[in-house]
């Protein structure tokens, strides 16, 4: 699929008004899909999609088209936040951004990952409603 289509799509008007969330880990295997999860769901009924930072074994690895479909990120921890700056400084520094500071220790949707998480999201987005279409 050629670049421009992918750009195209950041724009895809039947994607709604929900906040559009680019999650991110290591490798967008366990952490950030289930952060995704947890905000396409309620409460929060975001837009979201779940990437990795390691070039090596991302499933899906974040690019510009990622970083332009997203009004936010929401970063596992401070590294992937350091390692996205430095290839993606102006996107990354004109962005929304949060970092979770959850280590790399749980299975995909780990009961003790979501909680935690939950908690986190919960202080980060108090009103997750708003702005939202569902």
């Amino acid at each position: 699929m050629s670049s421009y289509n992918r750009l195209h799509n950041v724009n895809n008007p039947n994607q709604g008004d929900a906040k559009r969330v680019l999650c991110v880990c290591s490798a967008g295997l366990l952490r950030s899909p289930t952060i995704a999860w947890i905000l396409s769901n309620k409460p929060f009924n975001f837009n979201t999609r779940a990437a990795g930072v390691a070039e090596g074994y991302a499933l899906v690895l974040v690019d510009e088209v990622l970083l332009k479909w997203a009004d936010v990120i929401v970063f596992a921890d401070q590294d992937h936040k350091r390692m996205l700056s430095y290839e993606y400084k102006d996107a990354v520094e004109n962005m929304e951004t949060h970092v979770l500071n959850i280590p790399d220790m749980y299975a995909f949707r780990d009961p003790k990952l979501v909680t935690m998480a939950k908690r986190k999201l919960k202080e980060i987005f108090p009103n997750p409603a708003l702005g939202s279409d569902h």
